[in-house]
């Protein structure tokens, strides 16, 4: 290993990379990875991500065994779980999915869990989770209607990207926005930090 500082994101989720981007962080390596999502019986929304997001961090870890050039690279997976009470909604895939969901949050709150798992340099497992409150405007049937013609809900956590379109339904938001979008980037950075991870010299490479 070189003396620089490696970093795995184990995700292949753009908005991850872009928030990374944001506070000036370029992984050496995007690794997507494929984890059964399905909540165990009774699982509560905080406990589904966090455990997310260690699975996806354990899986990084066995797939990067044996890759020299990454060998005590720092690892951060993530995991956002959108839920109305104790109901986790889905990753919608399906127009029918994200209508659903769209009428489930319609003039309401729901909440919004992003476990982030970070592996260190020795191995051993950090992780914290964040948890942020959305009220959503009371959407009229062409709003839901234009919205599920977007395409913006495809493959997003409670069939909605904060960051689109939809930022315009969020009445009120308690807590971290960057969170929403599906990385918290006070507390990543705090963990990164706490790792020896350079990003204030990333900062400084900018001027």
């Amino acid at each position: 290993m070189s003396g620089r500082i490696k970093l795995v994101l184990a995700s292949g989720s753009p908005r991850r990379l872009q928030l990374l981007a944001q506070i000036g962080v370029e992984p050496d390596r995007l690794l997507p990875l494929a984890v059964d999502e399905t909540p165990g019986k009774k699982e509560l929304p905080r406990n589904l991500a966090k455990r997310l997001a260690r699975e996806k961090a354990e899986t990084a870890v066995a797939a990067l065994k044996g890759e020299e050039a990454l060998a005590g690279a720092l690892i951060v997976a993530a995991d956002t779980v959108v839920s109305v009470g104790r109901r986790i909604l889905p990753k919608a895939e399906l127009i029918e999915e994200a209508a659903g969901c769209l009428r489930l949050l319609s003039g309401r709150s729901h909440r919004v869990y992003t476990a982030v798992s970070l592996v260190t340099a020795k191995g051993q497992f950090r992780q914290r989770l964040v948890e942020t409150r959305v009220r959503f405007k009371r959407l009229s049937r062409e709003d839901m209607e234009s919205y599920l013609a977007s395409g913006e809900w495809r493959g997003k956590a409670g069939g909605y990207a904060i960051q689109g379109i939809a930022g315009a339904f969020a009445m009120k938001i308690v807590g971290s926005y960057s969170n929403v979008v599906g990385l918290p980037l006070y507390e990543t950075m705090a963990m990164l930090l706490g790792e020896g991870y350079p990003l204030h010299f990333n900062w400084l490479s900018r001027g």
